[in-house]
């Protein structure tokens, strides 16, 4: 069930771990959406410049996660309106696998033009951040294009589950400790470190169990083979609709307007626990900044549409668009912040 080589360990009671009074205020700004826009610059000093025909053959968008997660989910939905604006195939390519690491190094290592892409979420932070041993450097081998969207992450449990609320989970867990367990899209995702700061600032344990993407750590709640889970609300708001899976808390700072009865974290019983969940599109580094500026427009016309809109809110998220530079700033801003929570939490990499 493990996904890639490396894990992620923490102290193994989160009563016990420091730090976490330092790191609440750093957890709820990773909530912040940046509003400050930037003009899109000018070409950067040595770069290729593009064929006088782009586009003239297919996209590759590449999804570092198996099908069935939100990732999967908004790189479909935008795909196939950019195949009919850029009046070519767009080919869906998901590489799960490592935590995530294999889709972003294939991007990566990719021709700088313009046709492999990156989609991913809030979770290419983390992997930045917590992964030191690289082959590529994230933030200087992938270039942010466009936001695609942003959301909460949602904390669930099976609809059999005795659990009715976060205090209960949180009762149950302390009496019982790390005999529940919970998934997580692999080690050093956003899921699992999104988690394991609720546990730190709640002060309970579980254990945790990582997949090869959320795909299955869905299933495995919808089998009761784990007992919780913190996702983004795309991934289960299907199942919660259909009454498989019970809603108990959003991770955001105010309420889902897609979930309106569902209290916040906070709310519930953990003050100052705030995280937000989004996607977004990358392109391989040396990407000429005339290609970058033209798909993020291409994305936001895309973004307007009514009908994305629609189905979008029906997966409990909502599309964002945001300038190259605005998006480039909060990935920078949110991998710094994972950073120090991981050495104030006593986070490591094996």
């Amino acid at each position: 069930m493990t996904s890639g080589s490396t894990s992620l360990a923490r102290p193994r009671t989160a009563a016990a771990a420091p730090g976490i009074d330092r790191a609440r205020p750093q957890v709820a700004a990773l909530a912040c959406v940046l509003a400050l826009a930037f003009p899109a610059g000018p070409a950067r000093a040595g770069e290729p410049a593009p064929r006088a025909d782009w586009p003239s053959r297919p996209f590759r968008l590449v999804v570092p996660f198996v099908p069935g997660g939100s990732v999967d989910v908004f790189a479909r939905l935008v795909g196939a309106r950019l195949a009919d604006a850029m009046a070519q195939p767009v080919i869906i390519d998901n590489r799960g696998g490592a935590g995530s690491i294999l889709g972003m190094e294939i991007v990566a290592r990719a021709p700088a033009d313009g046709y492999t892409l990156l989609v991913h979420s809030a979770a290419f932070t983390t992997a930045a951040a917590l992964h030191q041993k690289l082959a590529f450097d994230p933030e200087r081998d992938l270039l942010p294009v466009a936001l695609l969207g942003v959301g909460s992450n949602i904390l669930a449990v099976h609809a059999d589950s005795p659990v009715k609320s976060l205090q209960d989970l949180i009762a149950l867990a302390r009496s019982q400790p790390g005999r529940l367990h919970y998934g997580s899209g692999g080690p050093g995702s956003s899921s699992h470190l999104t988690t394991e700061l609720l546990l730190r600032a709640g002060r309970f344990e579980m254990t945790h169990v990582p997949y090869k993407g959320l795909g299955p750590a869905v299933t495995a709640l919808l089998g009761n083979q784990v007992q919780v889970l913190l996702v983004g609300m795309p991934n289960v708001m299907p199942h919660i609709r259909a009454g498989r899976l019970r809603a108990l808390a959003v991770s955001t700072e105010k309420r889902s307007p897609f979930a309106p009865d569902v209290p916040t974290i906070a709310e519930a019983g953990v003050p100052g626990y705030a995280s937000a969940n989004w996607w977004g599109l990358w392109a391989p580094g040396r990407t000429p900044s005339t290609l970058v500026r033209r798909l993020n427009a291409e994305i936001g016309r895309i973004l307007q549409s009514s009908e994305l809109r629609e189905r979008l809110a029906s997966e409990g998220a909502e599309p964002l668009a945001a300038t190259p530079e605005v998006f480039a700033a909060r990935v920078r801003a949110e991998i710094a912040a994972w950073r120090t929570l991981a050495r104030e939490g006593g986070f490591r990499l094996d």
